[in-house]
Protein backbone atom coordinates (compact mmCIF):
# COMPACT_ATOMS: atom_id res chain seq x y z
CA UNK A 1 0.00 0.00 0.00
CA UNK A 2 1.63 3.37 -1.33
CA UNK A 3 1.09 6.55 0.43
CA UNK A 4 0.71 9.69 -1.24
CA UNK A 5 2.14 13.00 0.00
CA UNK A 6 0.59 15.82 -0.17
CA UNK A 7 2.01 18.46 -2.14
CA UNK A 8 1.54 22.51 -1.12
CA UNK A 9 1.87 25.17 -4.33
CA UNK A 10 4.49 27.73 -2.27
CA UNK A 11 2.88 30.93 -3.28
CA UNK A 12 4.69 35.01 -1.99
CA UNK A 13 4.57 35.66 1.31
CA UNK A 14 3.58 39.17 2.07
CA UNK A 15 7.04 39.93 3.13
CA UNK A 16 8.18 39.16 -0.30
CA UNK A 17 5.00 40.75 -2.29
CA UNK A 18 5.87 44.28 -0.36
CA UNK A 19 9.84 44.08 -1.69
CA UNK A 20 8.55 43.33 -5.24
CA UNK A 21 6.29 46.11 -5.07
CA UNK A 22 9.03 48.53 -3.36
CA UNK A 23 11.02 47.82 -5.94
CA UNK A 24 8.77 48.15 -8.43
CA UNK A 25 8.02 51.65 -7.00
CA UNK A 26 11.60 52.56 -7.38
CA UNK A 27 11.96 51.51 -10.63
CA UNK A 28 8.81 53.80 -11.60
CA UNK A 29 10.60 56.71 -9.51
CA UNK A 30 13.68 56.23 -11.70
CA UNK A 31 11.79 56.37 -15.24
CA UNK A 32 9.24 59.20 -14.87
CA UNK A 33 11.88 61.68 -14.86
CA UNK A 34 13.78 60.36 -17.54
CA UNK A 35 10.57 59.70 -19.25
CA UNK A 36 9.48 63.33 -18.50
CA UNK A 37 13.05 64.77 -19.83
CA UNK A 38 12.47 63.21 -22.73
CA UNK A 39 8.79 64.43 -23.58
CA UNK A 40 10.49 68.05 -22.60
CA UNK A 41 13.79 67.26 -25.25
CA UNK A 42 10.97 66.44 -28.14
CA UNK A 43 8.70 69.47 -27.39
CA UNK A 44 11.84 72.24 -27.14
CA UNK A 45 13.23 70.33 -30.02
CA UNK A 46 9.43 71.44 -32.07
CA UNK A 47 9.78 75.18 -30.15
CA UNK A 48 13.14 75.10 -32.03
CA UNK A 49 11.64 74.28 -35.26
CA UNK A 50 8.65 76.99 -35.02
CA UNK A 51 11.48 79.67 -34.15
CA UNK A 52 13.38 78.48 -37.18
CA UNK A 53 9.81 78.30 -39.31
CA UNK A 54 9.19 82.07 -38.44
CA UNK A 55 12.79 83.10 -38.92
CA UNK A 56 12.51 81.82 -42.14
CA UNK A 57 8.90 83.75 -43.12
CA UNK A 58 10.81 86.95 -41.92
CA UNK A 59 13.60 86.62 -44.15
CA UNK A 60 11.53 85.58 -46.71
CA UNK A 61 9.59 88.89 -46.03
CA UNK A 62 12.75 90.61 -46.02
CA UNK A 63 13.95 89.47 -49.56
CA UNK A 64 10.47 90.58 -50.86
CA UNK A 65 10.21 94.68 -49.15
CA UNK A 66 13.84 94.53 -48.27
CA UNK A 67 13.35 94.94 -44.43
CA UNK A 68 11.77 93.28 -41.72
CA UNK A 69 8.06 94.05 -41.06
CA UNK A 70 6.86 96.93 -38.50
CA UNK A 71 6.06 95.83 -35.27
CA UNK A 72 2.29 97.04 -36.33
CA UNK A 73 0.26 98.97 -38.37
CA UNK A 74 -0.42 101.47 -35.65
CA UNK A 75 1.30 104.81 -37.26
CA UNK A 76 -0.15 107.47 -35.09
CA UNK A 77 1.72 109.94 -37.56
CA UNK A 78 -0.92 108.46 -40.06
CA UNK A 79 -3.57 107.94 -37.81
CA UNK A 80 -5.37 106.86 -34.16
CA UNK A 81 -4.03 103.63 -32.95
CA UNK A 82 -6.78 102.71 -31.02
CA UNK A 83 -9.08 101.87 -34.00
CA UNK A 84 -12.46 103.36 -35.46
CA UNK A 85 -13.10 104.11 -38.77
CA UNK A 86 -10.78 105.16 -41.25
CA UNK A 87 -7.55 104.51 -38.59
CA UNK A 88 -4.43 101.85 -38.70
CA UNK A 89 -5.93 98.82 -38.46
CA UNK A 90 -3.70 97.22 -35.58
CA UNK A 91 -1.87 94.26 -37.29
CA UNK A 92 0.92 92.75 -35.74
CA UNK A 93 4.26 91.83 -37.04
CA UNK A 94 2.41 88.11 -36.91
CA UNK A 95 -0.06 89.06 -39.33
CA UNK A 96 2.03 90.85 -41.64
CA UNK A 97 4.08 87.91 -42.09
CA UNK A 98 1.55 85.20 -42.73
CA UNK A 99 1.66 84.60 -46.59
CA UNK A 100 5.68 84.01 -46.04
CA UNK A 101 4.69 80.82 -43.43
CA UNK A 102 2.16 79.02 -45.52
CA UNK A 103 -0.36 81.19 -44.46
CA UNK A 104 -1.96 82.71 -47.92
CA UNK A 105 -5.30 81.37 -47.54
CA UNK A 106 -5.66 82.91 -43.97
CA UNK A 107 -4.63 86.42 -44.90
CA UNK A 108 -6.75 86.67 -48.54
CA UNK A 109 -9.54 86.41 -46.11
CA UNK A 110 -8.16 89.38 -44.22
CA UNK A 111 -9.34 93.28 -44.84
CA UNK A 112 -6.72 95.17 -44.33
CA UNK A 113 -8.97 98.56 -44.58
CA UNK A 114 -10.85 96.93 -41.34
CA UNK A 115 -9.19 97.00 -38.04
CA UNK A 116 -8.29 93.71 -36.30
CA UNK A 117 -10.53 94.48 -33.30
CA UNK A 118 -14.02 96.13 -32.66
CA UNK A 119 -13.07 99.64 -31.58
CA UNK A 120 -14.63 103.61 -30.72
CA UNK A 121 -17.77 101.43 -32.23
CA UNK A 122 -16.01 100.18 -35.48
CA UNK A 123 -17.47 96.41 -35.96
CA UNK A 124 -14.36 94.02 -37.23
CA UNK A 125 -16.88 90.87 -37.51
CA UNK A 126 -15.46 90.91 -41.34
CA UNK A 127 -12.09 89.23 -39.46
CA UNK A 128 -13.37 86.78 -37.39
CA UNK A 129 -13.01 83.98 -40.07
CA UNK A 130 -8.89 84.71 -40.03
CA UNK A 131 -8.72 86.41 -36.37
CA UNK A 132 -10.03 83.10 -34.64
CA UNK A 133 -7.36 81.19 -37.09
CA UNK A 134 -3.96 79.59 -35.02
CA UNK A 135 -1.01 77.40 -36.77
CA UNK A 136 0.14 75.49 -34.24
CA UNK A 137 3.44 76.78 -35.42
CA UNK A 138 3.13 80.01 -33.47
CA UNK A 139 2.41 77.80 -29.89
CA UNK A 140 5.22 76.18 -27.94
CA UNK A 141 4.12 72.49 -26.75
CA UNK A 142 5.92 73.37 -23.17
CA UNK A 143 2.97 75.59 -22.55
CA UNK A 144 0.47 74.89 -20.78
CA UNK A 145 -1.63 77.87 -20.93
CA UNK A 146 -2.38 78.54 -17.16
CA UNK A 147 -6.02 79.05 -16.70
CA UNK A 148 -6.10 79.59 -20.39
CA UNK A 149 -9.55 78.04 -22.72
CA UNK A 150 -7.31 75.49 -25.00
CA UNK A 151 -4.23 75.61 -26.80
CA UNK A 152 -4.19 78.65 -28.73
CA UNK A 153 -6.63 80.40 -27.16
CA UNK A 154 -7.27 82.28 -23.85
CA UNK A 155 -10.34 84.42 -22.34
CA UNK A 156 -11.59 87.44 -23.80
CA UNK A 157 -13.26 90.48 -21.96
CA UNK A 158 -15.07 92.31 -23.67
CA UNK A 159 -16.63 94.35 -21.48
CA UNK A 160 -14.14 94.84 -18.98
CA UNK A 161 -16.17 92.94 -16.15
CA UNK A 162 -13.92 89.86 -15.28
CA UNK A 163 -13.06 89.89 -12.04
CA UNK A 164 -10.24 86.54 -11.85
CA UNK A 165 -7.79 88.47 -14.16
CA UNK A 166 -7.02 85.84 -15.89
CA UNK A 167 -8.18 87.13 -19.56
CA UNK A 168 -5.89 88.91 -22.28
CA UNK A 169 -6.85 91.48 -24.25
CA UNK A 170 -6.29 92.86 -27.86
CA UNK A 171 -6.24 96.65 -28.77
CA UNK A 172 -10.04 96.69 -28.09
CA UNK A 173 -12.13 93.50 -28.12
CA UNK A 174 -12.19 90.86 -30.53
CA UNK A 175 -14.31 90.96 -33.62
CA UNK A 176 -18.24 89.33 -33.18
CA UNK A 177 -19.49 85.99 -33.20
CA UNK A 178 -20.80 85.68 -36.73
CA UNK A 179 -22.99 82.59 -35.51
CA UNK A 180 -23.86 84.15 -32.20
CA UNK A 181 -23.45 87.82 -33.20
CA UNK A 182 -21.99 88.21 -29.91
CA UNK A 183 -18.88 89.67 -28.80
CA UNK A 184 -16.09 86.51 -28.70
CA UNK A 185 -15.38 85.16 -25.79
CA UNK A 186 -11.83 84.19 -26.87
CA UNK A 187 -9.09 85.91 -27.76
CA UNK A 188 -6.10 83.67 -29.96
CA UNK A 189 -2.32 83.99 -28.67
CA UNK A 190 0.84 83.04 -29.88
CA UNK A 191 4.02 81.98 -27.67
CA UNK A 192 6.66 83.94 -29.63
CA UNK A 193 7.25 87.98 -29.65
CA UNK A 194 9.33 90.40 -31.82
CA UNK A 195 12.58 91.94 -30.01
CA UNK A 196 12.51 95.59 -29.45
CA UNK A 197 15.84 95.48 -27.73
CA UNK A 198 17.24 96.81 -24.26
CA UNK A 199 14.72 99.78 -24.58
CA UNK A 200 12.81 100.31 -21.69
CA UNK A 201 9.96 97.68 -20.76
CA UNK A 202 9.18 99.94 -18.05
CA UNK A 203 11.36 102.96 -17.49
CA UNK A 204 8.59 106.24 -17.62
CA UNK A 205 5.58 104.18 -17.67
CA UNK A 206 5.89 103.10 -14.12
CA UNK A 207 8.75 105.86 -13.73
CA UNK A 208 11.63 105.56 -12.71
CA UNK A 209 11.79 102.14 -13.64
CA UNK A 210 11.86 98.91 -12.72
CA UNK A 211 14.12 97.04 -9.82
CA UNK A 212 16.80 96.16 -13.06
CA UNK A 213 16.51 99.44 -14.60
CA UNK A 214 18.73 102.23 -14.78
CA UNK A 215 16.38 104.61 -13.43
CA UNK A 216 15.16 107.40 -16.09
CA UNK A 217 16.99 110.54 -16.65
CA UNK A 218 20.31 109.42 -14.79
CA UNK A 219 22.82 107.41 -16.25
CA UNK A 220 24.49 104.01 -14.50
CA UNK A 221 27.64 104.20 -11.79
CA UNK A 222 31.16 103.92 -13.36
CA UNK A 223 31.61 100.69 -14.87
CA UNK A 224 28.17 100.15 -14.60
CA UNK A 225 26.05 99.05 -17.32
CA UNK A 226 23.16 101.27 -18.46
CA UNK A 227 19.95 98.77 -18.26
CA UNK A 228 17.25 100.74 -20.90
CA UNK A 229 17.27 103.88 -23.48
CA UNK A 230 14.69 106.16 -23.98
CA UNK A 231 11.47 105.15 -26.24
CA UNK A 232 10.02 102.63 -24.02
CA UNK A 233 8.55 99.40 -26.35
CA UNK A 234 11.08 100.46 -28.91
CA UNK A 235 8.83 103.85 -29.62
CA UNK A 236 10.12 107.03 -29.94
CA UNK A 237 8.88 108.63 -26.91
CA UNK A 238 11.11 110.42 -24.24
CA UNK A 239 11.58 109.25 -20.73
CA UNK A 240 8.55 111.62 -19.63
CA UNK A 241 6.85 110.03 -22.60
CA UNK A 242 5.10 112.84 -23.47
CA UNK A 243 7.06 113.69 -27.10
CA UNK A 244 10.14 112.52 -29.01
CA UNK A 245 13.63 111.53 -27.92
CA UNK A 246 13.78 107.95 -28.16
CA UNK A 247 14.54 105.54 -30.65
CA UNK A 248 14.23 101.63 -31.53
CA UNK A 249 16.79 99.79 -30.57
CA UNK A 250 15.81 96.08 -31.12
CA UNK A 251 13.95 95.23 -34.30
CA UNK A 252 10.47 95.77 -33.81
CA UNK A 253 8.51 98.71 -32.42
CA UNK A 254 4.84 98.69 -31.78
CA UNK A 255 4.08 102.22 -32.50
CA UNK A 256 6.01 102.63 -35.67
CA UNK A 257 5.72 106.57 -35.41
CA UNK A 258 8.83 107.78 -35.59
CA UNK A 259 10.96 105.21 -36.38
CA UNK A 260 12.24 103.21 -39.75
CA UNK A 261 12.00 99.93 -40.10
CA UNK A 262 14.25 97.67 -39.55
CA UNK A 263 17.01 96.48 -42.69
CA UNK A 264 19.47 94.03 -42.51
CA UNK A 265 22.14 96.86 -43.15
CA UNK A 266 20.86 98.80 -40.49
CA UNK A 267 22.20 95.84 -37.67
CA UNK A 268 25.63 96.81 -37.55
CA UNK A 269 26.39 94.40 -34.45
CA UNK A 270 25.86 91.75 -36.42
CA UNK A 271 22.82 89.42 -37.40
CA UNK A 272 24.36 86.69 -35.37
CA UNK A 273 24.39 88.38 -32.12
CA UNK A 274 21.02 89.93 -32.21
CA UNK A 275 17.81 88.96 -31.06
CA UNK A 276 15.10 89.09 -33.44
CA UNK A 277 11.94 86.47 -31.68
CA UNK A 278 11.82 85.18 -28.72
CA UNK A 279 9.44 82.94 -25.98
CA UNK A 280 6.87 84.56 -23.94
CA UNK A 281 4.07 82.94 -21.89
CA UNK A 282 0.61 84.88 -22.70
CA UNK A 283 -0.41 83.68 -19.12
CA UNK A 284 1.99 86.33 -17.90
CA UNK A 285 1.49 89.10 -20.30
CA UNK A 286 -2.28 90.15 -19.52
CA UNK A 287 -2.01 92.24 -23.30
CA UNK A 288 -0.45 89.36 -25.05
CA UNK A 289 -2.83 88.43 -28.50
CA UNK A 290 -1.74 86.96 -31.68
CA UNK A 291 -3.10 90.00 -34.09
CA UNK A 292 -2.82 93.43 -32.29
CA UNK A 293 -0.05 95.17 -31.95
CA UNK A 294 0.36 95.79 -28.82
CA UNK A 295 0.79 92.24 -27.15
CA UNK A 296 3.24 91.61 -30.34
CA UNK A 297 6.87 92.49 -28.39
CA UNK A 298 9.47 92.21 -25.73
CA UNK A 299 12.24 93.72 -24.26
CA UNK A 300 15.47 92.77 -22.24
CA UNK A 301 15.34 94.70 -19.54
CA UNK A 302 13.65 92.39 -17.63
CA UNK A 303 15.28 89.21 -16.71
CA UNK A 304 14.68 86.04 -18.24
CA UNK A 305 11.89 83.95 -16.91
CA UNK A 306 10.91 86.72 -14.48
CA UNK A 307 7.29 85.32 -13.60
CA UNK A 308 4.62 87.87 -13.56
CA UNK A 309 1.51 85.05 -12.52
CA UNK A 310 -0.26 86.96 -10.14
CA UNK A 311 -3.13 88.18 -11.79
CA UNK A 312 -4.22 91.44 -9.30
CA UNK A 313 -4.92 94.39 -9.49
CA UNK A 314 -7.45 92.79 -12.44
CA UNK A 315 -6.76 95.62 -15.11
CA UNK A 316 -4.39 97.73 -13.06
CA UNK A 317 -2.10 98.15 -16.54
CA UNK A 318 1.13 99.84 -14.96
CA UNK A 319 1.24 98.49 -11.87
CA UNK A 320 4.43 98.38 -9.62
CA UNK A 321 3.79 94.81 -8.41
CA UNK A 322 6.45 93.63 -10.34
CA UNK A 323 4.65 90.08 -10.00
CA UNK A 324 1.43 90.88 -11.55
CA UNK A 325 0.65 90.22 -14.89
CA UNK A 326 -0.32 93.53 -15.69
CA UNK A 327 2.71 95.36 -14.51
CA UNK A 328 5.09 95.90 -17.66
CA UNK A 329 7.80 93.55 -15.90
CA UNK A 330 5.67 91.17 -18.09
CA UNK A 331 7.61 92.10 -20.88
CA UNK A 332 10.00 89.80 -20.40
CA UNK A 333 11.22 86.57 -22.50
CA UNK A 334 10.16 83.73 -20.49
CA UNK A 335 8.89 79.71 -21.41
CA UNK A 336 8.36 76.55 -19.57
CA UNK A 337 11.43 75.23 -20.73
CA UNK A 338 13.73 74.49 -17.58
CA UNK A 339 16.30 76.69 -17.22
CA UNK A 340 15.94 79.55 -20.00
CA UNK A 341 14.05 80.12 -23.15
CA UNK A 342 14.50 79.61 -26.95
CA UNK A 343 15.42 82.39 -29.09
CA UNK A 344 15.93 83.47 -32.77
CA UNK A 345 18.81 85.64 -33.56
CA UNK A 346 18.51 87.73 -37.24
CA UNK A 347 21.18 85.37 -38.90
CA UNK A 348 17.80 82.64 -38.96
CA UNK A 349 19.94 80.72 -35.75
CA UNK A 350 17.83 79.71 -33.26
CA UNK A 351 19.71 79.56 -29.42
CA UNK A 352 18.99 78.66 -25.89
CA UNK A 353 19.98 81.55 -23.33
CA UNK A 354 20.09 81.08 -19.95
CA UNK A 355 18.51 82.63 -16.59
CA UNK A 356 22.21 83.10 -15.62
CA UNK A 357 23.03 85.01 -18.61
CA UNK A 358 24.26 88.51 -17.08
CA UNK A 359 21.65 92.12 -17.89
CA UNK A 360 24.95 93.68 -19.41
CA UNK A 361 24.79 90.62 -22.15
CA UNK A 362 21.40 90.31 -22.77
CA UNK A 363 20.93 93.78 -23.24
CA UNK A 364 24.04 93.87 -25.78
CA UNK A 365 22.51 91.42 -27.65
CA UNK A 366 18.80 92.84 -27.80
CA UNK A 367 20.59 96.04 -29.45
CA UNK A 368 20.83 95.75 -33.19
CA UNK A 369 23.45 98.77 -33.11
CA UNK A 370 24.97 99.37 -29.76
CA UNK A 371 28.85 98.37 -30.95
CA UNK A 372 28.81 96.22 -27.85
CA UNK A 373 31.46 93.55 -27.72
CA UNK A 374 29.77 90.41 -27.04
CA UNK A 375 31.68 86.80 -26.86
CA UNK A 376 29.88 83.65 -28.69
CA UNK A 377 30.30 81.85 -25.35
CA UNK A 378 28.60 84.96 -23.16
CA UNK A 379 25.13 83.43 -23.51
Amino acid sequence: MHMRAERRERGFTLIELLVVIAIIGVLIALLLPAVQQAREAARRIQCTNNLKQIGLGLHNYESTFGSFPPGGIADEAVAGIWGGAGQNNLMSWRGLMLPYMEGGAVNNAINFSLSMSNNNGVSASAQWTSYMTIASSWLCPSDDNFQGVSPGYRRADPPATDASGWCNYPNGAPPNNPFTNAGETRIPYANYAGSFGDNYCIGGLTPPGGPWETPINTLPPPGQPKIGYSGFWGTYFNDAVTGPGGSLRGIFSYRPRGTSVTTLASITDGTANTLLVGEVIPAQTADSNFWNHNGCTFGTTVPINWVTLDPTPVRGWGSNNWKSRYSYASKGLKSKHPGGVNALFCDGSVKFLKNTISMATYCAIGSKAGNEVVSSDAY
